[in-house]
């Protein structure tokens, strides 16, 4: 098994379990270790839901690579995995526990014996698609669309909250080396999904000088909507929820920022032509005027960024202009969505759902991140034995703007390298 010579020299004792932060020798897979679990009889809010088990280290296949996970990132689809909600990931995956998180920034740890572009002792970030390879959509087509595409840590049952874990050797990207282990650790997920959405739906890629309305502009997924407008020219139009949020958004970048709770007009539509539709109308053309105050009167914007879904659905397809394009990838204040549909079709738009992103475009973004173009915009850290409070956080949206990561191996923020790890 090669090795990365450029890893420092240490001494570690062999053993079948390790605690949390304890580093094994190079190479050594131990037969268990420590991981947050979740089981179907606990399905519920993330402190009843996710406990600490010691379970089996993973078993590699040919093309796998087993990962040493330094920090990981905390996702929305953490708190879905242990609410059971939309469904259980036990449905699909049908194992006995569940590992969430869907983010991890490591050290390679073994790989499987037809792996060949990776060796123990990399550092990697992960990106948490995962597809068979072997049909028409992984060979010449899009592999989101592959009958056999699945996200690591959600719709598999071994995920980064967990010492150890275990992925295709596809997923992994090289980690940005500026960043600290947990500042590597929390943006990929949220960074690719954001790139596919704004760059691969063609025709519809931004492009310089459009506009894009970016809701929860000051979360994970909005703050690195708005910096990628900016990087493509574009001018980004954040949405925030409170004005301690504006200044962050401003920082990123953005145009202007609206203040959603100025406005009356969120949830499922109202009957069409009832006094209810009327009044929601009202309010909702008052938002599209403060849409136009920052891009210009009757500019409305070319593409919306759209990931609330339920309460803000009815508004995003009456502010997007004609031919423009509604991108939605999630629906976290519910999965409802209502429209009215006259302005959909009489003005040509799109409607396009988006789901996470292939290796090219993961690829291409981290390259962003690598050239320092993009911000992580970490804004919490966690230890390990928080991570069902940090979910709880999510969960209540009481979280700080930006992404949060929690520690794993990694015994404290700020880390680099592993030889600051086992400095620690």
């Amino acid at each position: 098994m090669a090795l990365d010579t450029n890893q420092p020299a240490y001494d570690a004792e062999q053993k079948d379990l390790y605690e949390i932060g304890e580093i094994p020798p190079m190479g050594h897979v131990p037969d268990k270790m420590y991981a947050w679990a979740i089981r179907r009889e606990r399905h519920g809010e993330p402190d009843k839901s996710f406990v600490q088990e010691v379970v089996g280290t993973p078993k590699l296949d040919s093309h796998e690579v087993l990962v040493l996970v330094m920090a990981a990132g905390v996702n929305y689809n953490g708190v879905w995995a242990g609410l059971g909600v939309p469904i259980s990931p036990f449905d699909g995956h049908g194992a006995d526990y569940h590992i969430a998180g869907s983010d991890a920034s490591g050290i390679v740890w073994a790989v499987g014996d037809r792996v060949k572009n990776w060796k123990v002792g990399d550092e990697v970030v992960i990106h948490c698609n995962q597809d068979d390879g072997d049909d028409e959509e992984c060979n010449g087509g899009d592999p989101m669309y592959s009958p056999s595409q699945r996200i690591w840590g959600y719709e598999t049952p071994d995920g980064s909250f967990a010492q150890f874990t275990r992925v295709q050797a596809q997923q992994l990207l090289p980690r940005p080396q500026h960043l600290t282990w947990e500042e590597s650790a929390c943006y990929t997920l949220t960074l690719a999904t954001a790139y596919r959405m704004l760059f691969g739906h063609h025709p519809h890629e931004l492009k310089p000088g459009q506009n894009v309305l970016v809701w929860g502009a000051s979360g994970g997924l909005g703050s690195f909507a708005i910096q990628l407008a900016v990087a493509a020219g574009a001018n980004a139009i954040g949405v925030i929820s409170g004005e301690d949020k504006r200044d962050f958004v401003m920082g990123l970048g953005a145009k202007g920022v609206i203040n959603r709770k100025e406005f009356d007009c969120w949830g499922q539509l109202p009957t069409v032509n009832t006094p209810e539709y009327a009044a929601w109308f009202k309010e909702a053309r008052k938002f599209g005027a403060a849409i136009w105050e920052i891009t210009g009167k009757g500019n409305n914007v070319d593409i919306v960024f759209e990931h609330p879904g339920e309460a803000t659905f009815p508004v995003s397809t009456l502010v997007c202009k004609k031919g423009g394009m509604v991108v939605i990838c999630a629906g976290t204040s519910g999965f409802n969505c209502t429209f009215d549909v006259r302005y959909m079709w009489m003005h040509q738009k799109r409607l396009q759902g988006s789901h996470f992103a292939h290796l090219k475009q993961a690829a291409s973004a981290n390259r962003l991140m690598i050239e320092k173009r993009i911000d992580p915009c970490m804004s919490e850290v966690f230890p390990w034995a928080e991570i069902p409070a940090a979910h709880i956080k999510m969960l209540r949206n009481a979280h700080k703007p930006g992404n949060m990561a929690v520690l794993v191996q990694s015994p404290k923020p700020g880390l680099r390298t592993l030889s600051d790890v086992l400095g620690a």
